[in-house]
């Protein structure tokens, strides 16, 4: 019975061997490719939450992004300055801003979207739809499993 215990752990070991490889391998990716549009991961992240849920407070992004509003502020001016956000006065809170995508943020992000699709059409090419879905569902429940876990680390 030991014999099948420490062949269990050997899986989620490779498996988690795996996933760090393939984490790795990403931010390598994303970390190449983004400053082509002179992008860092946490400026994109925030044109990316801008592109999906429309102009937004500053308060608003921080959250979103579960960082500190002073991180926001630096983001945003950093945004601001290279022509991707403006910051405007909010129309109901004077003392909020709120930040909106320029043409050029929009170009970007279409594009960002764009190769995110093809890189999902690489990764995934001829798997077959079963195995996809086994494969999403069994990182549905460990991102349901970690989320917490680093969420109770991280005091967020």
């Amino acid at each position: 019975m030991k014999y099948a215990h420490d062949m269990t752990d050997e899986r989620r070991t490779r498996a988690l061997d795996q996933l760090l490889e393939l984490a790795v391998l990403i931010n390598e990716d994303m970390e190449a490719s983004l400053p082509r549009d002179g992008l860092t991961p946490a400026r994109a992240h925030l044109l990316w939450e801008v592109a999906e849920h429309g102009p937004s407070t500053q308060r608003a992004l921080a959250q979103a992004l579960d960082v500190s509003p002073r991180n926001v502020t630096g983001l945003v001016d950093a945004l601001v300055e290279t022509g991707f956000v403006t910051r405007e006065p909010h129309a109901e809170d004077r003392r909020a801003r709120v930040v909106t995508l320029t043409d050029k943020a929009l170009e970007v992000v279409g594009r960002m979207a764009a190769d995110h699709a093809e890189f999902a059409r690489l990764l995934f090419a001829g798997v077959p739809a079963e195995r996809l879905d086994e494969l999403s569902e069994s990182l549905d429940d460990v991102l349901d499993r970690l989320r917490p876990l680093v969420r109770a680390q991280t005091g967020a």
